[in-house]
């Protein structure tokens, strides 16, 4: 399973809000040259993190983009979503047709989707809040002591 790039710098850009945004907007150029992320890379981003109600887009000479809620109510999860297909482990067409070409499920099929479903819920446990005070190192362990 691997993030992609617009999954990753969409939660970079949305912790950078979080963290700068409290008082006023955030520029989209300033989160590029804070996070080291492309600006037209950027825009594109947040087009789509606009139209999923994460954030507010705010015009004038101190203009830029704010979180449309609390952070600490902005799941990871929701970031991703908003700008990407969901996390999948699976090499199942998105029909649930199968693994292989005959269209049956493959012998590692169950043990992938388990995976696919604990990132999804762990990703739907942290939110920008937790990122921005340090809270989430050693939770995947919290995460598995409560399901014990």
């Amino acid at each position: 399973m691997k993030l992609s790039s617009k999954a990753r710098y969409a939660v970079m850009a949305m912790v950078d809000i979080a963290h700068y945004g409290e008082a006023e907007p955030v520029s989209l150029s300033a989160i590029s040259v804070r996070q080291d992320l492309p600006l037209a890379y950027l825009e594109q981003l947040f087009n789509k993190l606009k139209k999923a109600g994460l954030v507010i887009s705010c015009r004038g000479a101190t203009g830029g983009y704010k979180l449309s809620q609390p952070r600490a109510d902005i799941h990871i999860y929701n970031i991703i979503a908003a700008v990407d297909t969901p996390l999948k482990a699976t090499r199942c067409s998105s029909d649930h047709s199968g693994c292989q070409v005959s269209g049956t499920k493959c012998m590692t099929h169950d043990l992938w989707g388990e995976l696919t479903t604990v990132v999804a819920e762990f990703l739907k446990k942290i939110t920008l809040d937790d990122i921005c005070a340090r809270r989430v190192k050693g939770l995947t362990s919290q995460l598995f002591e409560r399901a014990a």
